[in-house]
């Protein structure tokens, strides 16, 4: 081998709705390649649309898994094209989109394990290696009687979330199953194995069959979100007594390696075979570990809003509720990711904007400063559609909150007081869960990453500071292929320790400081703060009585 083993490279592979990217970064953690395949682009023979097939069914929503395949043999191409020497590469991880599942058949152990390096993944393994050619993806909404089906199983919807950290959601894998189970029972009886995207990507590299990942496990609705291990009850109702079987072993944490690379790669494309695979993850928990460290939170100001919590251990578990989701860490052990998802997120804010604001920002960020911290008692909520939290509440609501709450029409709601409305009570309703999320004993939190479009918004920087309470920082490029090859790092990094040390202490080691992977923004102002923690109660009753207006 011709590899520097003194100067090693981390593979991280991100397979997204639209497209495979793969990020290399070195034993500082700075990245150092980057390549991408876009499945529409790219692999136009698959007939897909932003990397997904719809139907047949209503609702349903798949990608061919043959297409990943291809993609897998792309980028390494696109790679070695670039000049990469693979055989520096040490550790490998990655993730995959959140709640896919690819369905491997009898055959795919013995195929997996015996690929032959001159021919491609996919004139290998597809169709044979698999039972279902098209992978179910977090888009499909067609499983809502099986939704309702395994939160039956276990008491409900809160029981359902206190037992796995989410109520049931179609695009969840258990309920995916569960369907498929009753829709095509030959196609179920002759799966061996069920695999999250997240847990099939290693298998390719492993050739055998990779275990499923805790945090990406954490997105099934079949898991004990508090001891990490699969639920009996709930594998029985979603796929009968034969699912303990086709799910594989256990969980498996991060921080860990599952194998050595195989052959395949080693003569096809060059891989040092001392190459080890660790666990990849799904996408959120990825970003998470791009950006974060327990203790911080990242806020997505993106088309939906999405705040990612990184909850530290603590004596007490986090609660769980139906509006909000709670994942495993993939990194920390008895730590947690609290996920809160939004659909109206940049949409009401431009609507805001364009109604109120001439349709510029610049006149948007104006009218919020000139108007005082609490919109003197003034509150609006803007859900130009249906919401996910709230549930299915829609349309626009204002509230005066001093010296009683009472509910305004639109029309006597100031025309300048809108922008802060937006604003505040965007930001209010993600701070009164953190509020009820958190444990009450645990540390506080120290940063708000803030990433998406409007990141770059001062005024919303600082609007985030003061509501929050927190110092805000706007992320890099950091993403979750990022987050991918800093997880193989770890898990290398843990075994040259002998399998000790901490996710946070191999980062503060690091060569590039945590100043210069995100700059701080914006810092509280802690008088404006006060008077945000003053509004919250006043916030969650008028929230209360938008939801009882749509009821």
């Amino acid at each position: 081998m011709s590899a520097n083993i003194e100067d090693p490279l981390f593979l991280g592979l991100d397979l997204s709705t639209q497209g495979l990217k793969a990020v290399l970064i070195d034993e500082d953690g700075a990245p150092v390649h980057e390549s991408a395949v876009h499945f529409d682009r790219d692999l136009p023979s698959y007939g897909t649309t932003n990397g997904a097939i719809r139907g047949p069914g209503p609702g349903e929503v798949t990608s061919p898994v043959q297409m990943w395949l291809d993609a897998y043999d792309l980028i390494m191409e696109r790679m070695r094209v670039a000049g990469v020497d693979f055989a520096r590469i040490l550790g490998v991880s990655g993730d995959g989109q959140q709640h896919g599942s690819v369905y491997w058949s009898s055959q795919a152990e013995s195929l997996l394990a015996s690929l032959d390096a001159k021919r491609s993944l996919a004139e290998q393994l597809a169709p044979a290696a698999f039972s279902i050619q098209r992978a179910p993806i977090w888009q499909d909404s067609s499983t809502t009687r099986e939704c309702r089906e395994l939160e039956a199983a276990v008491g409900g919807p809160q029981a359902l979330a206190d037992l796995t950290g989410s109520r049931a959601y179609e695009r969840f894998t258990g309920t995916q199953i569960a369907k498929i189970r009753r829709t095509d029972p030959e196609a179920y009886n002759a799966t061996a194995r069920v695999s999250l995207v997240s847990s099939f990507m290693p298998s390719l590299f492993l050739g055998s069959i990779a275990p499923i990942e805790v945090s990406d496990a954490s997105g099934m609705n079949l898991m004990n979100v508090l001891t990490c291990e699969w639920d009996d009850r709930l594998l029985e109702a979603a796929g009968g007594p034969e699912l303990r079987a086709k799910i594989g072993p256990e969980p498996a944490p991060g921080g860990t390696f599952l194998g050595k690379i195989s052959p395949y790669w080693v003569e096809r494309w060059g891989f040092n075979p001392e190459c080890s695979i660790a666990p990849f993850t799904g996408d959120n928990p990825a970003t998470v570990v791009a950006l974060s460290t327990p203790g911080d939170a990242i806020l997505s100001l993106g088309t939906s809003t999405t705040l990612l919590l990184s909850i530290p251990p603590a004596e007490t578990a986090p609660k769980r509720f139906t509006t909000s989701h709670l994942l495993s860490h993939p990194t920390t052990s008895d730590a947690h990711i609290a996920m809160l998802c939004y659909k109206n997120g940049a949409l009401a804010r431009e609507q805001v904007r364009d109604q109120y604001a001439d349709g510029h920002w610049t006149r948007f960020n104006e009218l919020v400063e000139a108007r005082p911290v609490g919109n003197d008692g003034l509150m609006g909520f803007y859900f130009p559609l249906p919401e996910i939290i709230p549930p299915n509440v829609q349309g626009n609501f204002f509230y005066s909150t001093s010296p009683i709450i009472a509910t305004i029409p639109e029309a006597e709601m100031p025309a300048d007081a809108h922008p802060r409305a937006i604003l505040e009570s965007q930001f209010l309703s993600i701070r009164s869960r953190i509020t009820a999320i958190l444990p009450p004993d645990a540390p506080p939190l120290q940063r708000l990453v803030l990433s998406g479009g409007s990141s770059a918004n001062p005024v919303i920087q600082q609007a985030a500071a003061d509501v929050f309470g927190m110092r805000v920082f706007v992320a890099g490029k950091e993403g979750a292929a990022e987050g991918g090859a800093q997880l193989a790092r770890y898990a290398w990094w843990r075994e040259q320790n002998g399998g000790a040390g901490t996710f946070e202490e191999m980062r503060a080691m690091d060569g590039v400081g945590e100043t210069e992977r995100t700059r701080c923004v914006a810092e509280p102002k802690w008088d404006r703060e006060h008077v945000y923690a003053g509004l919250v109660e006043a916030y969650r009753a008028c929230e209360d009585a938008v939801v009882q207006a749509c009821a």
